[in-house]
């Protein structure tokens, strides 16, 4: 397998129960960072199908995605909907991820 689908995959399943207690106080907020995991997964898959051009902007927007959950959860800290010790591993896994992105468009 694709180690960036892999680990793109495993924030998916980090980041829903904290989606799921965001939601109960910021529907919106809640909303985006579902979007966010969705675009690292979604651009990190097809663009593992794509060649040329199409593979680093597709590789570059699941970067950017990743970066918008990071400061998604930070916000999410920051209005007190959640705790830093409970965004700890997804931001390492999202952290990872940001590094295994941004050597495949380097």
């Amino acid at each position: 397998m694709f180690d960036a689908l892999e680990v793109a995959r495993h924030v998916i399943v980090l980041l829903r129960p904290l989606v799921e207690k965001i939601a109960r106080r910021d529907k919106d907020l809640a909303r985006q960072l579902r979007r966010a995991g969705t675009s690292i997964n979604s651009n990190t898959g097809e663009g593992r199908m794509r060649v040329g051009g199409d593979r680093l902007h597709l590789y570059r927007v699941a970067h950017g995605s990743a970066a918008e959950a990071v400061e998604q959860l930070g916000i999410a800290v920051a209005w007190g909907y959640l705790r830093e010790a409970d965004v700890t591993e997804v931001l390492a896994e999202l952290d990872r991820v940001c590094a295994m992105l941004w050597q495949l468009t380097h």
